[in-house]
């Protein structure tokens, strides 16, 4: 039997591995920070330990799995990370978070049933991915995909419109616009963007040459 020593040990841990990675999340203003990860954590705990001491309390009269209630965490984690989860135009945001929301669970069962060694080590690998991989990330990946896009527009209602449309059928995604009034009739639009992966740019470059009012491209 697990004595009350050992709950409050567990519980104590699950509110500092949690933490850790929520503090991580809560720097980047992520939806899900400091306190939601705590509090996952600690129920995942909890219901470890429900189901231990049910098994515990029980086993003499029936023959209860100790894993079943356990095993409705990870299933039911995936009710609150999807509600991290936002889509902005053609990308996905929050993904990220709602996987460390699963993987903060998963650490809470882990303390629950005694297992220390898995819960430190999976909690400090999942704090160096969100911090170290992220830069990797930007330098490697995102960095190679970010492209200017200067234009000489005619100064009409709707033209920019026409331009994030046609950007749009691509999956591209506008990071920065800035736009300055060039001479009578002309604006001059700068567009930072990111480009998916399989998308050429030269293709984009062709299509917005196309549009009715677009009079220069250069990158």
């Amino acid at each position: 039997m697990i004595t009350q020593k050992e709950v409050i040990v567990r519980l104590l841990l699950s509110i500092i591995l949690g933490g850790i990675i929520g503090i991580e999340r809560e720097s980047v203003n992520r939806p899900a920070g400091f306190r939601t990860h705590v509090l996952v954590c600690v129920g995942s705990t909890l219901t470890m330990l429900v189901s231990i001491f049910i098994f515990e309390e029980f086993r003499a009269f029936t023959s209860t799995d100790p894993s079943r209630i356990a095993a409705q965490v990870v299933s039911g984690i995936g009710f609150l990370g999807a509600g991290t989860i936002i889509r902005v135009g053609p990308t996905v945001k929050g993904l990220t978070t709602a996987a460390s929301l699963w993987t903060v669970a998963s650490i809470g069962l882990a303390i629950g049933c005694g297992f220390y060694s898995a819960a430190v080590i999976a909690t400090i690998f999942t704090f160096i991915t969100l911090i170290s991989l992220t830069k990797i990330e930007v330098i490697f990946i995102k960095k190679r995909l970010l492209y200017n896009i200067n234009l000489t527009i005619v100064d009409r209602p709707g033209q920019l419109g026409k331009i994030g449309t046609t950007l749009g059928e691509f999956g591209i995604s506008i990071r920065n616009v800035k736009m300055e009034v060039l001479e009578e009739g002309k604006v001059y639009v700068n567009l930072t963007v990111r480009l998916p992966s399989n998308i050429k740019m030269e293709e984009v470059i062709m299509k917005l040459s196309s549009i009715e009012g677009v009079q220069c491209i250069d990158m």
